[in-house]
């Protein structure tokens, strides 16, 4: 019994129920108090958030010494595949599917959330990007200058953000999660707009779970360990990245599943995951190249040309690497493309950004469960080319 209470799943689950009712039956000055807990607890977790991405990426890769530039740039190469792989499946569904529906657009008539009644902030003491160049290269110099002493800091550094997910994190995550679902619920996204693109979104995490069985499969087949033993242990992860629509908060509870595989090397967890969390968008990715396409049949009635769609893709596969692991992150970076290569006029844009906001959360649930597959592959490179010395594995 105390394990069911204890269980983050369930937690999670009934923090989406709970708020889904807290939205529909609040008023407007009730739900002004729930955006405001919101805002403070989403100022507390990404201001965490760097901090756990530093504490655990510079000491991972400080452990890879000679090797840690190779392991770098296998991540990010696998990361860039992975995303342009899954747009470019996306396009091709889509060139097929999209002619075959009848789609409208309704995505007015929401009701408008009230003004927190108080803004507390805690600036993030750098933007995410920063905090994964920052980590990157303290732990790409801490290995080229042997710094014993920097090396023990970064390990004890680690272990106080360990402390901190445990202990800060990962307790207000429901609350967070919560609060974020009665802002849905009260301005009638889940009643109003869902029903419109339904069909689509649908289309979009069928999508999803294909793409992720072949990044699991590809895992499998690299390590040469079942993938089983990894997706196993994600359900908290999927589910809290369906509240936060965040890769970056949910990394803590992204962290602690993969951990619990018994097939994933704890350095390449450590140094993966965080690291996936900012540069690995393939549900996004593959959800926005889908969208932009169902738009432009809705908006100008026909689908765009195909030499259009891959430089799109080549060209979003680097912005996703780029883009903030927040909600909307992906698309909010690539607008350039979306208007500058697709030629989408305002109203097209307002579109993709409403119907992206739907389907966010699921986008997210596959970025952050298709680190693990990456973590799998980066497992079975490490082992079969003996990559790290034995003194040099995290255990």
């Amino acid at each position: 019994m105390g394990k069911v209470k204890d269980s983050l799943v369930l937690k999670l689950f009934i923090a989406v129920i709970g708020g889904i009712i807290l939205g529909l039956v609040s008023s407007e000055g009730v739900i002004g108090v729930v955006m405001t807990i919101k805002y403070v607890l989403g100022q507390v977790i990404f201001y965490c958030v760097l901090l756990v991405i530093i504490g655990f990426i510079a000491p991972s890769i400080v452990k890879m010494r000679s090797n840690a530039s190779k392991m770098l740039g296998i991540a990010v190469v696998i990361a860039y595949i992975s995303s342009i792989g899954a747009a470019t499946f996306s396009a091709i569904s889509g060139y097929a599917i999209i002619p075959k529906l009848s789609i409208t657009s309704n995505a007015e008539g929401l009701k408008k959330l009230p003004e927190i009644v108080f803004q507390l902030d805690i600036p993030p003491i750098m933007s995410v990007m920063t905090a994964l160049i920052t980590a990157v290269l303290i732990g790409l110099a801490t290995a080229w200058t042997n710094s014993d002493l920097i090396e023990k800091l970064l390990d004890q550094f680690q272990n106080i953000m360990l402390s901190i997910v445990t202990r800060v994190v990962i307790p207000i995550l429901p609350y967070f999660i919560a609060t974020t679902f009665a802002g849905l619920a009260y301005e009638g996204s889940i009643t109003k707009q869902l029903p419109v693109f339904l069909i689509v979104i649908l289309l979009v995490i069928i999508g999803h779970i294909i793409w992720l069985t072949l990044l699991y499969i590809i895992g499998g087949a690299m390590s040469k360990k079942n993938p089983l033993e990894v997706v196993k242990h994600y359900g908290p992860a999927y589910l809290t990245a369906i509240g936060t629509m965040s890769s970056a908060a949910t990394l803590p509870v992204a962290l602690k599943c993969a951990r619990k595989s018994s097939v994933l090397r704890d350095d390449m967890v450590d140094f993966a995951i965080p690291l996936c969390s900012t540069i690995h968008l393939c549900g996004s990715v593959l959800t926005e190249t889908f969208f932009v396409m169902t738009v432009s049949k809705i908006v100008y009635g026909t689908l765009p040309p195909v030499a259009q769609m891959v430089q799109f893709i080549i060209l979003l596969g680097i912005f996703a690497i780029g883009a903030p692991g927040v909600p909307g992150g992906t698309v909010m970076a690539s607008l350039g493309l979306i208007t500058g290569i697709l030629g989408f006029n305002d109203s097209a844009v307002a579109l993709v950004l409403t119907i992206f906001a739907l389907q966010d959360s699921f986008g997210t649930a596959c970025n952050a469960t298709g680190d693990g597959a990456i973590a799998l592959m980066l497992t079975g490179i490490v082992e079969r080319y003996n990559i790290f010395d034995s003194s040099n594995i995290t255990g």
